[in-house]
């Protein structure tokens, strides 16, 4: 499988996570987001919507979205539980994940490393981060009375928060603030398979 994805996405690092702890070899390829290659016509031609990351499944079926390619990955595994209650409770985590979570997390990070700081758009800091915190204090709730976010054993909705919660000091919140969130990104990083997410080889800024 080709995983189109880009070293600054944490989005792109949640396959690859997932990957490294199932065993899944997966090809990567380095998409230049800043210099618009998402948006190029060969890159369109897979992914209409200009977006990493983006998987190319061995049957050349195509599967965009970072919550669905991990949902993909992990059926049939312990890491995505096969229906019922438990399942849905995994998937109202990515939805969280994807609706509260990452515009108030992901967002202010790119700001703050990929835009000067007499940017417009830094003003979006003020409204985005009390957000971000609300969004770790559910978090924080959740593992303060278990040990991953449903029940003792690790899922794709733990990896989905995971990526970006762990590089939450580069957005601007102290994640000491959130003691039961800094041991549970402690446990993930415990785990065989762990991989950390990679630096960017040249970190750009944008307007």
């Amino acid at each position: 499988m080709l995983l189109y994805d880009n070293s600054e996405s944490a989005n792109g690092y949640k396959i690859l996570l997932l990957a490294s702890f199932l065993g899944i070899e997966l090809e990567r390829r380095e998409i230049d987001i800043f210099s618009g290659e998402t948006h190029t016509e060969a890159f369109l031609a897979v992914n209409p919507a200009a977006q990493v990351p983006t998987l190319v499944l061995d049957d050349g079926c195509v599967l965009p979205e970072s919550n669905a390619i991990l949902c993909h990955l992990a059926e049939g595994t312990p890491f995505l539980p096969s229906g019922g209650y438990d399942r849905s409770r995994i998937l109202s985590w990515l939805f969280f994940e994807q609706y509260s979570h990452e515009p108030y997390i992901a967002t202010p990070r790119f700001l703050l490393r990929h835009t000067p700081a007499d940017h417009p758009r830094r003003a979006e800091l003020a409204w985005r981060l009390p957000r971000g915190r609300r969004a770790l204090g559910v978090m924080e709730g959740a593992l303060a009375a278990r040990p991953f976010l449903h029940g003792d054993r690790i899922t794709v909705a733990d990896i989905a928060l995971f990526a970006y919660t762990h590089r939450g000091d580069e957005c601007g919140i102290d994640l000491g603030e959130f003691p039961a969130v800094l041991r549970w990104i402690a446990r993930v990083q415990a785990r065989p398979g762990f991989v950390p997410m990679q630096p960017p080889t040249e970190l750009k800024l944008i307007g």
